[in-house]
């Protein structure tokens, strides 16, 4: 059986995660949790973020803190993270998880589509990290980890504007990281491969997709949201102290 890392240096310490209440974004906020971090995130969600909160809480972990919000409110989504930064102290881990990843065709797509698909996928990646950055140059650093996605690399089909926006993030995080970098402040990408959350599994698998990608990975094991979450608790960890400006591939081989 796999035994997994536990990371000391985690504990006490602030951490926001952006669309935290399901998939990935859950399993991100339980495993921070459970290294004793205090948690804050947001999502559209209430039901199922309350749920998690509480059920984190009911397990012993230090309960996150939810807050209702949808990250296109660029205003909204600041005060937000201030209110929460407030209440948990400084936020010195950051994770730019809310996204969606809709198909669409060519022809469907229309400027107001675009640009809310950037908002969504993109731009409020850039307001939150504008926004914990003055907290993180006060206690002296910081990191942040940002979520991009194989899917522009492995070309998959009726995914453009999203994939637009998913590499967009790359070019992100190499610039904030050269520009934040004397702060002490680490920024970071992680691409996930096809990773099997329950929307994921709901609307896109099928026996002929998942023969497909145990195909072409190496390593002939689904993904599942936790390989995403310790890629990232790692990255938030000392252990990664000198590592920035870096994008990491999390995809089984498949690419």
């Amino acid at each position: 059986m796999p035994s997994f890392a536990s990371y000391p240096s985690l504990k006490g310490r602030g951490v926001f995660v952006s669309g935290g209440g399901s998939g990935i974004g859950a399993s991100i906020v339980e495993h921070f949790a459970q290294q004793g971090a205090k948690v804050g995130f947001v999502d559209l969600d209430e039901a199922a973020s309350r749920a998690l909160a509480e059920g984190i809480g009911e397990d012993g972990h230090p309960k996150p803190i939810f807050r209702p919000c949808d990250v296109r409110d660029t205003k909204a989504y600041q005060a937000v993270i201030n209110e929460i930064a407030a209440a948990i102290g400084p936020i010195t881990t950051l994770v730019n998880n809310a996204a969606r990843d809709d198909r669409h065709a060519i022809d469907e797509v229309t400027e107001a589509y675009w640009d809310e698909r950037m908002a969504v996928n993109l731009r409020h990646q850039y307001f939150a990290i504008q926004s914990v950055v003055p907290g993180m140059r006060k206690t002296g650093g910081g990191s942040i980890v940002n979520l991009s996605s194989m899917s522009f690399v492995s070309m998959a089909n009726r995914l453009s504007v999203y994939q637009a926006a998913k590499a967009a993030v790359i070019g992100m995080t190499r610039g904030l990281a050269r520009d934040l970098g004397p702060d002490g402040i680490r920024v970071n990408s992680v691409m996930p491969g096809w990773i099997m959350t329950e929307r994921q599994i709901k609307l896109w698998l099928t026996p002929e997709g998942e023969a497909d990608l145990m195909e072409r990975q190496c390593l002939k094991e689904k993904l599942y949201p936790p390989d995403i979450a310790r890629m990232i608790l790692w990255l938030a960890a000392d252990d990664s102290r000198l590592v920035t400006a870096q994008n990491f591939v999390v995809d089984g081989g498949r690419n």
